[in-house]
């Protein structure tokens, strides 16, 4: 029995040290969520020690003091243009969204922006000058968090097969290229936002359901280098990783910020469903803890942030908008789906 116990906790501790790590996007759109404290309770409770913030509310700030949960936190795009124009900006920011709380709350990251290719309000030329302006100001402070910024997979001018990946001609010498540069020279990462559920609806009757959602299939051979994929999002993934090594630019790491599967859609949200949601997040949460990278960065471990917490029903548009919530406000699961590798090496269901 000592030997039996022995062999399961050495492999329980190369599991650990050998994974990839699942976070939780915290979203707050929305008139019914708890309070913050209650929510930092519910993280601890289910064993999730990895958040990101779309702002810097210091009510969920002050919630996470002296906790072990790491968390990104976010300029907002409407605060792109000053801090694009002025470092001054940036040192103020800096001075009241962060400093006072680095003592005591684990901030490792600021989003600069979100998804700013899809801002309707055209802040993308401010984006590289806030991100040089913010790591200044970071290191005026003596700071050492990573910036960097949220990109849709829309800034990929073509993605299929994943190793013909390449970004969007009209970005790639005014906005792809000084990011990846920026992050390069900062140790930072690119932040990737990707969602199979998006590929599946608009191509339900080209992408099979099981390749999607991570289910046992034949996969995919990409024919201009004959690597098997087993499941969508290592080809999404991959078609960025191509793309960044088309610009040379294979040694910038990538952290998934945003990835998820709405439980409600609209009629013509083809997948849209508990069911699906479930197994979506669940078989993701397995993929990513046992560890390996995709096929074209084995040894890159996948970090991956979950969308999302909770449910938001203040958002506009379609109804999965509003549907891709892991939790109810009173703590409840939507579905039963894994958070963590204990709970995937306890047997933790789906569905």
């Amino acid at each position: 029995m000592a030997t039996l116990l022995l062999t399961l906790f050495l492999s329980l501790l190369y599991i650990t040290s050998s994974t990839g790590t699942i976070g939780i996007n915290y979203g707050r759109i929305a008139n019914n969520l708890p309070n913050p404290t209650q929510v930092i309770q519910l993280l601890n409770t289910n064993g999730i020690t990895r958040i990101k913030l779309f702002d810097t509310d210091p009510t969920v700030l002050n919630a996470l003091s002296n906790s072990t949960i790491s968390v990104i936190v976010a300029l907002p795009n409407e605060h792109l243009s000053s801090a694009a124009q002025n470092q001054t900006y940036t040192d103020t920011w800096v001075q009241s969204n962060i400093l006072p709380y680095t003592q005591t709350t684990n901030i490792t990251a600021i989003a600069v922006g979100n998804e700013v290719f899809n801002d309707p309000n055209n802040t993308t030329s401010f984006l590289i000058p806030a991100m040089q302006n913010m790591h200044a100001s970071l290191t005026k402070y003596n700071l050492n968090l990573k910036v960097s910024t949220p990109v849709p997979l829309t800034v990929l001018g073509n993605s299929y097969p994943p190793s013909a990946g390449s970004f969007k001609p009209e970005l790639i010498e005014t906005l792809i290229k000084p990011m990846l540069h920026f992050l390069r020279e900062t140790n930072s990462y690119i932040m990737v936002n990707a969602y199979p559920f998006f590929a599946y609806a608009a191509n339900s009757d080209k992408i099979s359901l099981d390749y999607a959602l991570f289910r046992d299939n034949d996969g995919y051979v990409d024919d201009q280098n004959g690597v098997v994929y087993k499941n969508l999002l290592d080809a999404q993934l991959d078609a960025v990783n191509s793309a960044m090594e088309a610009l040379n630019f294979s040694d910038v790491k990538m952290v998934v910020t945003e990835t998820g599967w709405p439980s409600v859609g609209d009629p013509n949200e083809t997948g849209a469903g508990e069911e699906n949601a479930a197994e979506y997040n669940g078989n993701l949460v397995r993929r990513v803890v046992t560890g390996g990278g995709t096929p074209l960065r084995p040894d890159d471990h996948l970090n991956v942030y979950l969308f999302a917490l909770f449910n938001e029903d203040l958002k506009v548009g379609p109804t999965s908008e509003r549907n891709y919530g892991l939790f109810y406000p009173d703590g409840r699961k939507v579905y039963d789906v894994p958070l963590s590798l204990t709970e995937v090496v306890n047997g933790s269901t789906v569905g």
